[in-house]
Order: C-alpha cells, then sequence, then structure tokens
C-alpha cells in the first residue's frame, strides 16, 4: 500500500490541490475555518516524516568520506551559489524569490529515499545519509536566508510565530521521532508503530496542500502569470540536478548507484521543512507558500520522469 501511494502521489496531490481551490472559491467561510487545522496537520506530518529518517544512526553516514563528500558539496555549497546567483538575476517578486530560494535551498529527507529505491540507486547509502543532511540544513538554511535575502529580510523574518513553529513544528516531532525510534530498537510495539507510520506522509500531505489551496485560492489566482515562469525555473533545476550528480559522482569516482543517489538528493528538496518556516510570513508574503507547494509538484512529475531517465539512459549500469 506504502509503495502505490507513493507511486502516484503526484496525482493524488494535485487531485487535492485542485479540490482545495474549488473548495475556496465555492466555500471560503469553510476554507478560512480549515486553515486552523493546518499546524496541527504539519505537525503530525512531520512527526511521521522525521519517523522515517534513521535518527539514531547518525555515524552510519559518516563512513563513505567520498560519497559525503560529494552529497555536501552539492547540496550546500555549490547549488546555494548557484540559486543565489539566479534569484539575483531573475525579475521576481520578494516574495516569490523567498518561496523559490526556501524550497531549494535545502535537500529532501523523506522521499528522496523513496525515489532513490525507486530509480535503482543505493537506499541504503540514501537513509544512512538522511540524518547527516537534516542536521546540516537546520544549520545552515538560517545563513543562506542571511547571505541571500540580506540581515533587513533576515530580520523581519525572526519573530515570535517563528519561534514558536521552528520549536513546535521542527524540534518537537524531531526529538519525539528521535525518542520514538530509540524505543523501536528495544520494543516490538514501538518498532511497529514506526511502521504504521510510514503509511501517513503521503495522505498528510495532501491534506496539508488541500487546506493550504483552499486558504491561499486568492493569493494562487494572484500569482497565476508567474507560475508559468517559476515552472520553468524549478524544471531547469531538475536537469541542473542531474548534471551536477553526474559530474559529482565522475570526480569522486563514486559508483552507479552512489551517483544515482547522489542525482536524487540533488534533485529532491525538503518542502516540508520550509513551509512552516513561510506560513509564518506577513501576508504580504504568503506568496511564497504557494511556490513552495508549487514546486512539490513540478517536483512529483520531475521525479517521475527521473525514475526511467536515470537508470535507463543519463546514469546505466554500463557507462
Amino acid at each position: 500500500m506504502r509503495d502505490q501511494m507513493e507511486r502516484h502521489q503526484s496525482w493524488i496531490y494535485l487531485a487535492f490541490i485542485l479540490a482545495g481551490l474549488a473548495t475556496g472559491i465555492a466555500l471560503p467561510d469553510t476554507a478560512s475555518r480549515l486553515e486552523a487545522g493546518l499546524w496541527p496537520l504539519l505537525g503530525v506530518l512531520l512527526y511521521a516524516t522525521f519517523t522515517q529518517v534513521p535518527l539514531t544512526h547518525l555515524g552510519q553516514g559518516l563512513r563513505d568520506w567520498r560519497f559525503l563528500a560529494a552529497l555536501v558539496l552539492g547540496n550546500f555549497v555549490i547549488t546555494p551559489l548557484l540559486l543565489g546567483a539566479l534569484v539575483a538575476l531573475l525579475p521576481l517578486s520578494p516574495a516569490v524569490q523567498a518561496g523559490v530560494l526556501l524550497v531549494l535551498l535545502v535537500p529532501c529527507t523523506d522521499w528522496f529515499i523513496s525515489f532513490t529505491h525507486l530509480g535503482k540507486g543505493d537506499a541504503g547509502r540514501a537513509i544512512a545519509a538522511t540524518p547527516v543532511l537534516l542536521l546540516l540544513q537546520m544549520l545552515m538554511l538560517p545563513v543562506y536566508l542571511w547571505v541571500f535575502l540580506g540581515g533587513s529580510w533576515f530580520q523581519a523574518l525572526i519573530s515570535r510565530q517563528l519561534v514558536s513553529a521552528c520549536v513546535g513544528l521542527i524540534l518537537v516531532p524531531l526529538t519525539l521521532a528521535w525518542s520514538t525510534e530509540y524505543f523501536a530498537e528495544r520494543r516490538v510495539a514501538a518498532k511497529r508503530w514506526v511502521s504504521g507510520m510510514g503509511l501517513l506522509p503521503v495522505p498528510l500531505l495532501a491534506l496539508v496542500v488541500f487546506v493550504i489551496a483552499a486558504s491561499q485560492v486568492k493569493t494562487v489566482a494572484g500569482l497565476t502569470g508567474v507560475l508559468g515562469s517559476v515552472a520553468l525555473v524549478f524544471i531547469a533545476y531538475l536537469v541542473y540536478a542531474a548534471l551536477l550528480g553526474k559530474a559529482l559522482s565522475r570526480l569522486f569516482r563514486l559508483p552507479v548507484l552512489s551517483a544515482r543517489t547522489l542525482t536524487f538528493s540533488f534533485g529532491t528538496r525538503n518542502s516540508f521543512v520550509v513551509l512552516p518556516i513561510a506560513l509564518t510570513l506577513p501576508e504580504a508574503w504568503q506568496g511564497a507558500v504557494v511556490v513552495i507547494v508549487f514546486q512539490s509538484l513540478v517536483e512529483l512529475f520531475g521525479m517521475a520522469v527521473y525514475l526511467t531517465w536515470i537508470p535507463g539512459q543519463w546514469l546505466p549500469d554500463h557507462r
């Protein structure tokens, strides 16, 4: 059941987004009431997602230094520098710029594993690397935002609401997930609980995008002229991720399974973690939320292409 949901998640999210937009247009009062449930939904979603990341085995991700070096260099040095230059050149509004940067700056730590497995990469290496990716992005994201968006924007972002969101929607679910995994290694019931949590991210994210689409329908309408340009940015990013994956895998002489894993890491971005941050922005910046959800949809359809193209033509077994 989990594999089926993950294979068809792009269409699931698209259906829920369209249903949310329809609800927001037809029943605006209902949509505004639904928004109150968004934060609890996000909290449970992040907890369920974090339980699938091997947080108690951080050391395992540090053993393959060549793979780890390529992973860190691509995700936390080359990609941020390129994005900073790209966003500075593109004629986008500040809210759209913020959304593009927020969603593309940090790598995914959840469906990255699923797509690596489905795309014939090294899922074990992906699992081992995810705690490292999660830890580094928590440390580096504030630095990136300060460097690329400026000190004044960063100061405006640091509000009581943001601190509450980071604690309540990131640190608390992260701590609970670590505790759950700790007990899962010692108790059969806790292990079953973690396994059950693996079924929740797709339906929970579907509900999250439904609520966001319903409550942000006016913002979506105001951005329709921009989303086409933003889609081109996100598609171009997926092409860049494939090029970077091949280039760094050759530079670090990685085997083909590791090269595919590297490419899927570069191609998938962590919308789950940055979405709570975007939701705390002032109303004038709410376009960033729409951009983040839109990127997730573009990325998922891009991953559908990656699944056949990466192992079939781009990084085949004999290269």
